[in-house]
Order: structure tokens, then sequence, then C-alpha cells
């Protein structure tokens, strides 16, 4: 397996991989989710393609220094993960390696921004297509791969290589989740013990609101406060709600009635830690 911490080195290592390449682009602190993408990444090209992972703690997509400051980083760690699973080239650069001191070009989506995280933390998507389509130059992968659990993530990414016509394919990859129904995600080691077994809240709550599609029920508000209620029952002081919206799946507005497929999304907080998760709406 290769390391490469130097953009400039890219390009001459791509030159000696086989091909098809696939990419997953993570921002370390690699977990089972992790390595459910790598395997995915894996099956798309076979034994006979290559894969390849980026390891950037990306900040221009962090809306507060401190979430920064407090992001995880385990890199040995990440590199034994990706030797294990027989990753071919992993790319892990400095700041100054993919943004000049006096960088003014961002990539801005106009739609899909308007909700959900992207009302709550602006400027994070402008940084994450950004990174994103930096990535897609620098490796010109055929596939690459994105967990669920980031939806309005992944949709804003497949809305970009759709508008701006690049050719890798998106792939996306089911939520994986620890066994108390939470979504893994780095973030999850910031957690206390208390607050990790507690956060199934999350995920139980927005079970308890889909499952109102099953009495015929179709108005958004009471889907809303049945998981809001269910959210706050019990919940430690340091809880709280940062949004719970029901949405469209494809253009992520807001929906008039609930229906099969519509997304119900939230994120949440345990002090300064901020967790994700969705579910869709099915029969």
């Amino acid at each position: 397996m290769k390391v490469v911490t130097e953009i400039a080195e890219i390009r001459e290592q791509l030159a000696g991989l086989p091909t098809p390449l696939s990419l997953v682009p993570t921002m370390g602190a690699l977990h089972a989710g992790h390595r459910a993408l790598l395997q995915r990444a894996r099956d798309l090209v076979s034994p006979s393609g290559a894969v390849a992972v980026s390891i950037f703690v990306n900040p221009i997509q962090f809306d507060r220094p401190e979430d920064l400051r407090a992001y995880p980083r385990s890199l040995e760690g990440d590199l034994e993960i990706c030797r294990d699973l027989g990753v071919d080239l992993v790319v892990a650069p400095e700041k100054k390696s993919l943004y000049h001191p006096d960088h003014s070009t961002l990539v801005t989506e106009s739609l899909l921004t308007r909700h959900l995280c992207g009302a709550t933390r602006p400027g994070h998507f402008d940084g994450v297509l950004t990174i994103v389509l930096k990535l897609f130059n620098l490796f010109q992968p055929a596939f690459a791969v994105f967990g669920d659990k980031d939806f309005q993530q992944l949709a804003l990414i497949r809305r970009m290589v759709r508008d701006l016509n690049l050719a890798t394919a998106v792939v996306g990859y089911p939520t994986v989740r620890e066994t108390n129904g939470l979504a893994m995600s780095s973030r999850n080691i910031r957690l206390t013990p208390v607050q990790r077994a507690d956060a199934s809240r999350i995920q139980r709550s927005l079970k308890a609101a889909r499952d109102l599609i099953a009495t015929g029920e179709c108005r958004p508000e009471v889907f809303l406060q049945s998981a809001r209620t269910h959210l706050l029952t019990g919940a430690p002081d340091e809880f709280a709600i940062d949004y719970l919206e029901l949405v469209d799946p494809e253009n992520l507005q807001p929906v008039a009635k609930v229906r099969p497929g519509v997304l119900i999304a939230t994120a949440c907080y345990y002090g300064e830690v901020r967790l994700i998760d969705h579910l869709v709406i099915k029969p």
C-alpha cells in the first residue's frame, strides 16, 4: 500500500495502479462503517482494479472552530485498517497541499442546501463540495463511495456530478449502526459511555414517527411532534435538537403531505457533539 502526503505525488502514484479506480473520501478516524465502504469500493472494481482512500480533515467545511479542533484523528490506526482491507493508495495531505493561502474559489449549491444541515451549518456544504470536486479532479475515479448516513451530503454530491457533467459514478452505502441502533460516526468516540447508550433514542424516535404511516396519518406536523416527543422525553440535560424535518428525498424541500419515500431527518447535540440520522418513510 502506497501512502502519499503531497498532492503533487498523486498522479505519479495513480499512473502505476490498475484500473478502474474506486475512491473512498474520508476525514479519518475510520470505524466499521468505513470498513464497509472500503469493501464496497473493492467489490465495484474487483481484485483487478484499485481502491484509493483520502484521509483529510477538511477545515473549510467546519462551521465551528471548536468542532474542527476536537475532530478525532487516528492516522496510524486508519492506515492499519486500510492495509487490512487491501487498499492500494492512501492520500493523507496537509491543508497547504490542497488550499493555497489565498484560495478564493468554492463550489456552491443553491437548492438542496436550504434545509437540514445546510440551514444550520452555514458554509458547510460549500466546503464539502469543494473538497470532493478537488478529489475527483485529482483521482479521476470511476467510482466514489459514500455512506448513506450523510444523506444530504450524498444528495449534493450526486447533484454536483449531474450539474457539472462529471464522469465519476457516485455510489451510496446503507448506514452502518452500532448494536443499539446509533448510526456509526467518527464523532461517536467523543460521547461519554452514558451518552453513547442514550443516543439510541435518536433512531428509536425516528422509527416511532415513521410507524405512523401505517395508521393512515399524513400530516407532517403529527410525524414531527411524535419524533420530537420521543427525542426529548427523558433526555439528559445536555441533549438538544438542532433540527427535525420531513423532506422530499430528491430535492430536500419540506413536504406538505407525508407519503412513502419521504425522508425524516434530524441533527441532535450531546453537549458539543453533533449527531445526524434519518429514516425513509415506508408503508
